[in-house]
């Protein structure tokens, strides 16, 4: 008899890549998790899986099994969120990914107390910069910072997200201060700078101080004297509020973006994603509560 514990080991370990990393999502140990997919397999008479030490790929049996074993997987979920929804509970896993920073400095701390309201909803927050498939990758939703081009994805939009040019007042003290675009040719950076004019975007090529692809280290660099950077107000906010950066006017405003949450096309979003997503709106606000001009 095929059990849906089997199943549902099946889907983890594909979706996390290792027997181990599906072991940690579940809650599980690793010989459990490694039963229940040789418990399944000989329940189906086939290999699902190849293995080997240092990875794992599905066989012909397993891709054809894969699609409908997810979709079993989902919909249990689903139906048992809808029974504990009936009761007026939020409960069950939920899986989410959201970049480093954001995820650091706002995502937390707004999810924090929701997590401790609803005590039995299970919530993996996977923290990366990489650029994950929400779909493939098993997740619930994703959060991004500017616009999601995937049409498989449906995003809700979760609040602004302004962009601000800004330097340190010492930088500025020496360099002087751009008031136009052609002034910024003459002045160093902190990456490139992209505006909205009545023409379109237009990128401004710095003379590169500093290229890096965290946005902390991107603050931290403009505050150290570095250059001009151009940084959302989730990372500046603070920094200009203190002083320690200052923003500039250089007649055109950077491209507009928003923090999104997506979630998989086709894939019915339960009622606690809806839940997180009306708390965050309400814990940012609009304008949200980093921005430093409100």
């Amino acid at each position: 008899m095929i059990r849906i514990e089997g199943i549902a080991a099946f889907v983890a370990v594909v979706e996390a890549g290792s027997v181990s990393e599906a072991a940690r999502r579940l809650r599980l140990s690793k010989s459990v998790v490694s039963e229940r997919l040789a418990e399944l397999e000989k329940s189906l008479g086939g290999m699902l899986l190849h293995r080997t030490t240092r990875k794992l790929t599905l066989t012909e049996d397993g891709t054809v099994f894969l699609e409908r074993a997810a979709r079993i997987v989902r919909e249990i979920e689903e139906a048992t969120a809808d029974m504990a929804e009936r009761r007026g509970t939020l409960s069950g896993p939920i899986r989410i990914a959201a970049p480093v920073t954001f995820g650091r400095m706002h995502l937390g701390p707004a999810l924090y107390p929701f997590l401790a309201e609803h005590p039995e909803i299970e919530l993996t927050l996977d923290i990366d910069d990489r650029r994950v498939d929400a779909a493939s990758d098993g997740y619930d939703a994703i959060i991004r910072n500017g616009p999601i081009a995937d049409s498989r994805l449906v995003a809700w939009k979760l609040t602004r997200s302004r962009r601000l040019l800004c330097a340190s007042p010492d930088y500025l003290a020496r360099q002087g201060i751009p008031s136009s675009l052609a002034d910024l040719n003459s002045h160093r950076g902190v990456a490139d700078w992209r505006f909205q004019t009545p023409d379109g975007a237009i990128v401004v090529r710095a003379k590169l101080a500093l290229g890096i692809n965290n946005g902390d280290m991107l603050r931290d660099a403009a505050i150290a004297g570095l250059g001009i950077a151009l940084l959302p107000a989730f990372i500046a906010g603070s920094a200009i509020r203190e002083g320690r950066l200052a923003e500039i006017d250089v007649g055109h405003r950077p491209e507009a973006e928003f923090i999104y949450m997506a979630h998989p096309e086709g894939r019915n979003p339960s009622a606690k994603l809806r839940a997180i997503a009306d708390h965050l709106k309400k814990s940012f606000g609009d304008p949200p509560y980093w921005d430093p001009t409100g």
